[in-house]
């Protein structure tokens, strides 16, 4: 019997091949812990007693959010392939949760220089060290309702990247409601197409759109962008070298002479979505997850939000209090 096109597809879908031991060996994790965590403030004071960034407090668990996102990757990534970019001035706070983790691994920014520099330094270190890197970049101020189901998605990334090797992997996940502070992601047509996590390719990029565009992107089936995004490392950097080589240049030559505070303070604040993804949806797929719960812990309404939701009662949370009244 013919096939149709269709069900081709779907054969396809089904046989998506996930990295063998070889490949595997070549698989990285960066995480992201260098913001300042402005928003948050008056909650992490709250909650800890100090100015710390929300990356290194427990908000909605007894540990850290970046604990909590090292737990999460444990299984998807050996330790020695974990790398952690954090910005000096946050010293007193990573230390803790980093006491157990080489030097080596960890990327020291002078001064926090947005999303797209800390990559930048990332991918610069990690391709000294394994040119053939798959790598995948995870924001720490997220949380799951559903880590066995994140650690699925992710999985299914790395294997879409290991197949598309020109393109950068991001996750989006379904959205729920026309929030204006997330970013959203326009798909275009499937590339494979899955009962739970199907592959698109990248329309557009919608950065924090106004509610009534929000509410057509909702209608319209686009996705909330989780920053998370997986790829070949040299991919990453043909696309950074494409929008800000002189930057590129910068970070890798103050790498190379160990001195990344004579550097950083001349260099512009780059936001990895807006200047690098934005320009080029071409070189971007997208994989859909509907399943892991995904939420962005980036301002205290969504944080309150998060709580309400998924019936989480954290230590610092007193029932009957307003905390919108102290918060929002």
């Amino acid at each position: 019997m013919k096939k149709t096109k269709r069900s081709r597809k779907m054969q396809n879908a089904t046989n998506i091949s996930m990295p063998s031991l070889t490949t595997s060996r070549h698989l990285w994790a960066v995480v992201l812990a260098g913001g300042d965590g402005i928003r948050l403030r008056d909650l992490t004071r709250t909650i800890s007693g100090d100015s710390r960034p929300k990356q290194f407090c427990p908000i909605v668990g007894g540990t850290s959010l970046l604990s909590q996102t090292r737990t999460r990757l444990e299984p998807l990534f050996p330790s020695d392939r974990q790398v952690f970019v954090v910005s000096r001035a946050h010293e007193q706070y990573y230390c803790q949760d980093l006491i157990d983790t080489d030097d080596s691994r960890i990327i020291v920014q002078p001064l926090n220089r947005g999303t797209g520099v800390a990559i930048v330094a990332a991918l610069v270190h990690v391709m000294q060290c394994d040119p053939d890197a798959v790598v995948g970049f995870f924001p720490c101020d997220h949380y799951y309702s559903d880590d066995d189901s994140f650690r699925l998605t992710i999985r299914s990334a790395t294997a879409c990247g290991w197949q598309h090797p020109k393109s950068i992997i991001l996750v989006g996940a379904e959205a729920e409601y026309a929030e204006i502070e997330y970013g959203w992601i326009e798909t275009g047509s499937a590339v494979l197409e899955t009962p739970t996590r199907p592959l698109f390719r990248v329309n557009r990029f919608w950065e924090k759109p106004a509610l009534s565009q929000a509410r057509a992107l909702l209608l319209g089936g686009c996705l909330w962008n989780t920053f998370i995004s997986v790829g070949r490392a040299a991919t990453f950097l043909e696309l950074l070298c494409s929008q800000v080589p002189e930057v590129v240049l910068s970070v890798t030559k103050a790498l190379a002479e160990s001195d990344l505070k004579s550097t950083y303070g001349s260099l512009p604040t780059i936001d990895f979505s807006r200047d690098i993804l934005a320009p080029q949806p071409h070189r971007l797929l997208v994989l859909r997850d509907g399943v892991s719960g995904w939420a962005d812990l980036g301002s205290p309404a969504r944080v309150l939000d998060t709580i309400a939701r998924n019936g989480i009662r954290p230590e610092w949370f007193r029932e009957g209090e307003n905390f919108s009244s102290h918060f929002l």
